[in-house]
């Protein structure tokens, strides 16, 4: 029988059909200008909803899924790399695909094109912005208009991240298996994506040190307590990455999906009542991290046709339009900090209702 659950391996999601996926903290860009690619800071932890049920809110418990800690103005990245075999993957942001804009669907669609295409897309820093680009995730609040879901659909309902998967039709599958070996061999070459993170998923960067973390919140909620803060993805700065478009025809791809995931965004305070876990140490200082150094990256894959930008993710403005100016220092790297890149499983993750 196919395994239909999500689940967690260390802090990888790890979806039917072969997809991997993590959360990779990084430093935030500037919200002008065109930059290189960001370095990876080591992974968000990741636990399921389910694990919690005196703690974790109803609405979460109702929702299923998993749970990450970020804080105010936080960006992030995903990863694929470990995603055993082709997936089409979609990527929702407040239930808006990241890749057209368009609301949240059980389908595929090449029309505009509405997932990615694993392990070909080896990671995703932001919303489809065309042109070679993308525009950072970064975290806001529900509440004042700043997510992509609020400046798309005009509401903020669902907030958080949405994972699901489609794997290859069985005829598809199949042609897959007969051509694999040359395609690891290629992808052995091309993908180098784990020197990004500066010292190893997982690990701080060499040199830095980071600032102390949020004070604790009482270990349970107050009686007549505010509900629970609810985080979503707005857009920050833009940065050279393609979203590849697909180059198989849509019947290659099963019509159902395997598996999805709903990935709560928590605050720190949160994290830790819920969990008794302390949240992972504030955001590294850009600029010292550029003064000390450290790596950039840049990547661009010449075989790979690059998807055009839709009119609603085009119109989604920075998250410094409604939080205020980024005042956090700037200092660009030097050309030789940008290092070009190329031309056992645990408990079943519970879905719910979303």
């Amino acid at each position: 029988m196919t395994d239909t659950a999500v689940r967690i391996v260390g802090n990888t999601l790890r979806l039917p059909g072969g997809a991997a996926v993590r959360f990779v903290r990084t430093l935030r860009l500037p919200e002008t200008g065109t930059h290189a690619l960001p370095p990876g800071l080591g992974e968000f932890p990741v636990r399921r909803v389910a694990d919690y049920p005196d703690t974790a809110p109803a609405e979460w418990r109702a929702r299923g899924g998993v749970m990450l800690p970020v804080y105010l103005r936080e960006a992030m990245w995903l990863s694929f790399a470990g995603s055993a075999r082709p997936t089409a993957l979609q990527v929702g942001v407040g239930k808006v695909c990241a890749v057209s804009g368009k609301p949240w669907s059980d389908r595929l669609s090449q029309r505009p094109q509405n997932y990615l295409v694993l392990p070909r897309q080896p990671w995703l820093d932001g919303i489809n912005s065309g042109n070679g680009t993308v525009r950072q995730f970064v975290s806001v609040p529900l509440g004042l208009g700043a997510t992509v879901e609020g400046q798309v659909t005009g509401e903020e309902v669902w907030g958080g991240v949405q994972l699901q998967s489609f794997p290859l039709s069985e005829e598809a599958l199949a042609e897959h298996h007969r051509q694999e070996r040359l395609r690891r061999e290629r992808l052995g070459r091309q993908r180098m994506r784990g020197s990004r993170s500066a010292g190893g998923f997982g690990a701080a960067p060499p040199m830095m040190s980071a600032a102390p973390a949020a004070p604790a919140a009482s270990a349970a909620p107050a009686p007549g307590a505010a509900p629970s803060p609810r985080m979503g993805l707005g857009v920050g700065g833009s940065m050279r990455q393609e979203v590849y478009e697909d180059d198989r025809p849509l019947r290659d791809w099963s019509e159902t999906p395997a598996g999805r995931v709903f990935v709560h965004l928590v605050t720190p305070p949160e994290w830790r009542r819920v969990t008794g876990e302390a949240p992972p140490p504030s955001p590294v200082d850009r600029a010292a991290y550029t003064r000390a150094g450290l790596p950039w990256y840049d990547y661009y894959d010449e075989d790979a046709r690059d998807l055009a930008p839709t009119d609603a993710l085009e119109a989604v403005k920075p998250v410094g339009d409604w939080l205020g100016e980024d005042l956090e220092p700037w200092q660009q790297p030097s050309p030789e900090q940008v290092i070009p890149l190329k031309d056992p499983p645990g408990k079943p993750v519970e879905d719910g209702d979303w």
